[in-house]
């Protein structure tokens, strides 16, 4: 069985406690927000329920924390935490660890992912972290969180997508499957533009996949004008003489000339120059 299976009790075993010892009552106070925390978002609604249901019941599972020169640091249960606040309560119950860094992180995500508290993004982050800060491969954070190596690495390729659309992602204007389907697009211009499409007509993931697989109109071809000095010495002069831009071509022997005007009253000056 993995670890996410075990429960949180199996993701550190090697972190050392006393077999049997009660949670301790800690001062709400001396309790330091988690710098590892990979929730970043907190829902008002479900965090007054959480309230609610302290206020009536207690709290049912300790919060985990650990020992810090001017405190505690919270491990697990922000939550919880955060709810205790909100009614008031000047101690919660608390179990004291010694976990390393790399352990509070996970020990941190495992609880977001068992209570499926991360939104896609949050979960790529923390993902994204253990292997950068702490130099886990895909295939252990897997091994650690109880999901397929494959799950792991499409979770995190997430963080590939432009901001605003991993945004979006983050407050559910899109799905995952939406999302994945964006990643396989190179083009980021046309990836937003039809992130757009998506949010604003409610596109399914399969309309978002026939979208994909229309022909793309080829942007209009430009005339590429081959520049002649001469061409271009009597533009000037031309521009100079009656104020507006002159075009002239394509040849010397043969062409037209064009002036641009915007008005009647352009027009008019630019009459009365010639005439002179």
């Amino acid at each position: 069985m993995n670890s996410l299976g075990k429960g949180l009790s199996a993701l550190i075993p090697e972190i050392k406690k006393a077999e049997g010892k009660t949670p301790d009552e800690i001062e709400i106070n001396k309790i330091k927000p988690n710098p590892h925390q990979p929730r970043k978002h907190f829902d008002e609604l479900t965090l007054s329920e959480l309230a609610a249901s302290i206020k009536e019941h207690g709290i049912l599972q300790p919060l985990i924390v650990s020992k810090t020169d001017s405190g505690y640091e919270l491990i697990a249960g922000e939550r919880r935490l955060k709810a205790a606040k909100k009614i008031g309560l000047k101690t919660v119950p608390a179990i004291i660890r010694t976990p390393t860094e790399q352990q509070k992180l996970e020990l941190s995500m495992i609880e977001n992912i068992q209570r499926h508290n991360l939104n896609p993004i949050e979960e790529a982050t923390a993902y994204q972290k253990l292997n950068d800060h702490f130099g886990m491969t895909h295939e252990q954070i897997a091994k650690k969180i109880g999901k397929s190596r494959a799950s792991v690495t499409n979770t995190i390729r997430l963080l590939e997508l432009p901001q605003e659309i991993q945004e979006g992602l983050e407050k559910e204007k899109i799905s995952v499957s939406h999302a994945k389907v964006l990643l396989e697009i190179d083009d980021e211009n046309r990836q937003f533009a039809l992130y757009q499409k998506i949010v604003r007509q409610n596109l399914t993931v399969r309309e978002l996949e026939s979208e994909i697989k229309k022909p793309q109109k080829e942007p209009p071809k430009k005339t590429v004008r081959i520049t002649n000095p001469e061409l271009e010495a009597l533009e000037d002069l031309l521009r100079t003489k009656l104020g507006t831009k002159v075009r002239i071509g394509p040849k010397l022997s043969k062409g037209k000339i064009e002036i641009e005007y915007y008005s009647k009253e352009e027009l008019d000056e630019i009459l009365r120059r010639i005439r002179e």
